[in-house]
């Protein structure tokens, strides 16, 4: 299944039916007088969140969507029909944008939620409803409002309690299999992840969560490196972080300069971010001989300056996985409860959610907008003329790079 999570989009809400300009004629009967009736509305345009849904790919080649125009009035006081509203289903989790002003329109976070954006047009209006004792043969009508027309941007964010954050090859997927039911490949060379991934991780009988791991950065990736930034948004809505780190990497670099280029990365894609509580995951400790430990240990957390929890752990050997498993159930359950007793607290974390939320946009917005410059060949904004009709309008889709995440 192809893993789509931004595509840009067109609604278009039904017209409004004109209304109709009719006589009564029936034998015997003169000068019936008017009975035109009105016009349907025009259909609206919907989104649903559908909980059964993990991917935007259904949006990804059929862009344009259009509600069912009102049916106009008809003879003898008749109503036109209504049209038929349009529903789009979307995943928990994805917030949608007017790509014009780049306002949030609307966050579906709970499965079943409803958002309307775009409204039907409103009913045109037939010549009875124009008839008065000094106008009693009316020929005036309205016709239908038009429906509204907007370009959306459809963003979708994973939505887990833990994420998982590290370089490639940092042991983020064998963890992710270690603590939870969830299969992504995982092998004995080299490679990164492509797509995020979900696992849940039952730590009693009715008490579990959900982890996401997501690919990992490498450095330079706030500037478009290897996959860049793009999936750090899956971060945004999570709970608690776990900063991965590997002590024994293959080409033998140091696990101290890893972690810093990851905590870098943060900082230049989310400031904010970085003030999300984070744990230092130290693993492949098993990889490292035993009177070793403690210096690579030391010199990670040094040059970090940590002073946050640290855990030592073997993912493949599934060696501490348990213990950290259990301290985030207990952290998530203390979290709620302070959330629910400390209304200050609770506006803090709102006030963060906000500006992670904000400066991730911004971040993302900044890429796409550098890369349609280099896709028409723009060096700025204020070099693009109006006259630009590839940069200005819709962009086609089959230049440049770009890549289909791909899961099996």
């Amino acid at each position: 299944m192809k893993f789509v999570d931004e595509v840009s989009i067109r609604v278009k809400a039904g017209d409004g039916g004109n209304g109709c300009m009719a006589f009564r004629r029936e034998k015997f009967i003169e000068n019936g007088g008017p009975n035109g009736g009105d016009g349907g509305d025009g259909g609206s345009v919907y989104m649903v969140a559908d909980e059964n849904l993990n991917t935007l790919v259904d949006y990804r080649y059929t862009r344009h969507f259009e509600a069912e125009r009102g049916a106009n009035g008809g003879s003898t006081d008749c109503t036109g029909k209504k049209g038929e509203d349009l529903v789009l289903r979307v995943p928990v989790g994805t917030t949608v944008i007017d790509a014009s002003t780049q306002e949030i329109i609307g966050d579906l976070v709970k499965a079943g939620q409803k958002l309307m954006v775009a409204q039907g047009g409103w009913h045109g209006l037939g010549n009875t409803r124009f008839k008065s004792s000094t106008n009693r043969a009316p020929r005036q009508t309205t016709p239908g409002k038009p429906g509204d027309q907007r370009d959306l941007k459809l963003e979708m964010k994973v939505l887990a309690d833990v994420g998982l954050l590290g370089l490639p090859n940092a042991g983020k997927s064998t963890f992710i299999r270690a603590v939870s039911a969830a299969k992504p490949k995982v092998a004995d060379y080299p490679f990164t992840t492509l797509v995020p991934n979900l696992g849940v991780v039952s730590v009693d009988r009715w008490k579990s969560f959900v982890i996401a791991d997501i690919p990992g950065l490498i450095e330079g990736a706030s500037d478009g490196a290897g996959l860049g930034i793009r999936f750090l948004k899956h971060l945004a809505r999570t709970r608690v972080l776990l900063h991965l780190v590997d002590l024994a990497p293959l080409d033998e670099s140091s696990p101290a300069d890893a972690a810093e280029v990851i905590v870098n990365e943060l900082e230049r894609f989310s400031p904010s971010l970085c003030e999300r509580e984070r744990w230092l995951v130290l693993n492949k400790s098993d990889m490292i001989p035993e009177d070793e430990r403690e210096a690579r240990v030391k010199e990670v957390v040094d040059r970090l300056q940590w002073e946050g929890p640290v855990y030592l752990i073997s993912a493949i050997s599934r060696q501490g996985t348990e213990q950290i498993s259990h301290d985030l159930m207990r952290y998530l359950e203390d979290r709620a409860d302070r959330l629910a007793a400390d209304p200050a607290y609770a506006e803090e974390l709102r006030d963060l959610d906000q500006r992670i939320e904000d400066e991730a946009r911004a971040q993302l917005q900044a890429l796409d907008d550098a890369r349609t410059l280099r896709r028409t060949g723009v060096k700025s904004v204020a070099d693009a003329s109006d006259d630009d009709d590839d940069f200005w309008g819709e962009e086609d889709d089959e230049d440049g790079p770009e890549i289909i995440y791909v899961r099996d």
